[in-house]
């Protein structure tokens, strides 16, 4: 597997993003989930040290909370 695999881009505001990746560390693969922060109108992005990284065998567990919090989020607006 490549490195670094980009997988979404979610805007926090003007010069905050978070980049959502997969990266490989020590042979291992992981989901990256990272906020990256620009000084030159979104030319150039760089990690800051605030972010989550999550294993392979944990991502059914996140997806499952985001699955939940949809259902949440589309009561509420119902």
């Amino acid at each position: 597997m490549a490195e670094e695999k980009l997988i979404a881009t979610v805007p926090r505001s003007a010069t905050e993003q978070m980049q959502i990746a997969i990266k490989e560390y020590k042979g291992k693969s992981y989901l990256d989930m990272r906020i990256f922060y620009t000084t030159d109108d979104g030319a150039t992005w760089l990690p800051t040290k605030k972010g989550v990284t999550c294993s392979p065998d944990n991502i059914e567990i996140l997806k499952d909370a985001i699955d939940e919090a949809m259902k949440e989020f589309m009561t509420e607006e119902g």
